[in-house]
């Protein structure tokens, strides 16, 4: 029912920025709730940022709170990732994901999230 692909990413120098951007496809977008993850290697999918359907409320990782700003455009069908000030320890796979359930309701865990993106990579250089 969602589709989700993820651009954006790159190689960075540290102390940079970067936007990603997450399209969706079929009209249940507006009505999902989203979230962003990152997986480094050898370590889990961690949390990064959750956004509910309206864009009412957000809820970032302490680790990128004051760095990274989740938003999203409904009538794009898209959601953004802004992340500033860009560390080495935020070089990661990013992905993008959906809920169509509850969407008023911001979610944490990955295994809450029904579809996923394929990932863009985002390297920050020392």
């Amino acid at each position: 029912q969602v589709q989700l692909v993820e651009s954006g990413g790159g190689l960075v120098q540290a102390g940079g920025s970067l936007r990603l951007s997450c399209a969706a496809s079929g009209r249940a977008f507006s009505a999902s709730a989203m979230g962003w993850f990152r997986q480094a290697p050898g370590k889990e999918r961690e949390f990064v940022a959750a956004i509910t359907w309206n864009g009412g409320s957000t809820d970032h990782a302490d680790s990128v709170k004051g760095r990274f700003t989740i938003s999203r455009d409904n009538a794009k069908n898209t959601v953004y990732l802004q992340m500033n000030s860009l560390k080495p320890d935020d070089t990661a796979v990013y992905y993008c994901a959906a809920v169509l359930t509850r969407p008023w309701l911001l979610r944490t865990s990955p295994g809450e999230y029904d579809y996923w993106g394929q990932g863009t990579q985002v390297t920050v250089s020392s």
